[in-house]
């Protein structure tokens, strides 16, 4: 059974926090809510978290998984960013935006696409998520919880533990936004607007 946890959103309590981040350091997998909608998130090295974050959602290897990360100074050291790049994102960050870029020899094999080498990346505007990355001194591998079947995003965490009770470790309640985030793929240097969210796509047009 997952662990249930009710953190308060503009105050969260540090035990509350540690025992996640217990959890997370122990290979567990967590639902938590973000700017823009529940994510599933485990640890950099979690093989087994990765893989059964593929299984809840019935993912394929060519799936973009997102480092959810506090501030640029991480965010730097898993992705190449150039000047020009860098002025764009930091104009929209934190927010409810996934950028793609090419990925450092940090990052794990497993969470590349096969063939760009890229990963995503985000700073959310979120204080419980921020507290978690924070606490964990790492980015947090995250997919957003969208099930099978499901045309929009879970927003309720005791929905969350009712559904996935068995899959996942923990589930944080908090409020979460409903749409997830807007994709921009940098790839090239030059954006590509993958997918269309609660961010404003506009600034990458």
């Amino acid at each position: 059974m997952a662990r249930y946890f009710d953190i308060h959103p503009e105050n969260p309590q540090r035990r509350s926090i540690g025992q996640v981040v217990d959890l997370l350091r122990e290979d567990g997998l967590i639902a938590y809510p973000t700017d823009s909608c529940y994510a599933l998130g485990c640890q950099l090295g979690n093989r087994e978290g990765i893989d059964r974050i593929r299984t809840i959602r019935h993912l394929d290897d060519r799936h973009h998984f997102t480092l959810v990360c506090e501030n640029f100074s991480q965010l730097g050291q898993f992705v190449h960013i150039s000047n020009a790049v860098f002025r764009s994102i930091k104009a929209a960050t934190p927010g409810s935006y996934t950028f793609i870029l090419p990925a450092t020899k940090e990052v794990p094999r497993r969470l590349l696409h096969p063939k760009k080498k890229t990963v995503g990346v985000r700073i959310p505007d979120h204080v419980v998520t921020q507290a978690l990355v924070a606490e964990l001194g790492e980015p947090l591998v995250s997919s957003t919880l969208l099930l099978p079947g499901h045309e929009e995003p879970m927003t309720q965490g005791w929905e969350i533990k009712e559904e996935l009770d068995n899959q996942i470790d923990a589930v944080i309640e908090g409020e979460a936004g409903t749409d997830p985030t807007t994709v921009i793929d940098f790839s090239e240097d030059v954006p590509e607007v993958v997918r269309v969210g609660s961010g404003d796509p506009t600034p990458f047009e």
